[in-house]
């Protein structure tokens, strides 16, 4: 049987009901490919270990770092070294964003509120 096909934004916008709540796309080795819709604001935070990578799907996502800000439109990309703290903001309604990472990542890094999705749903 050949792998399963996903169209992430028509998957996002069936399965994922709320802002910041990552889904797991697909396993790619030792990392997961993740979809998410964005909300207003997220937690200042960093992950210690991981590179994350960012693709805005659709809308338009800035990612606020200490010493300024990158906007991304759609099809933008955008790696996010480890240790580097970073803060997402949506700039459009509920933008849907693909990040790629280990599978150990944990959304909010360093961070824990009440944004954490310690066990992330597959789509």
């Amino acid at each position: 049987m050949p792998p399963r096909k996903i169209n992430l934004v028509q998957a996002a916008d069936e399965k994922i009901v709320k802002v910041f709540d990552p889904h797991i796309a697909g396993d790619i080795n030792d990392a997961q490919a993740k979809v998410a819709k964005f909300g207003a604001v997220f937690d200042w935070h960093a992950h210690e270990a991981e590179d994350e990578a960012f693709l805005v799907l659709r809308g338009k996502l800035a990612i606020d770092f200490r010493d300024g800000v990158v906007e991304l439109d759609e099809g933008d990309f955008i790696v996010v070294p480890r240790g580097v703290e970073h803060r997402p903001r949506s700039m459009t309604t509920e933008p849907i964003v693909l990040m790629f990472e280990p599978s150990t990542t944990l959304n909010t890094g360093n961070a824990k509120s009440d944004l954490t999705v310690a066990k992330p749903k597959r789509l």
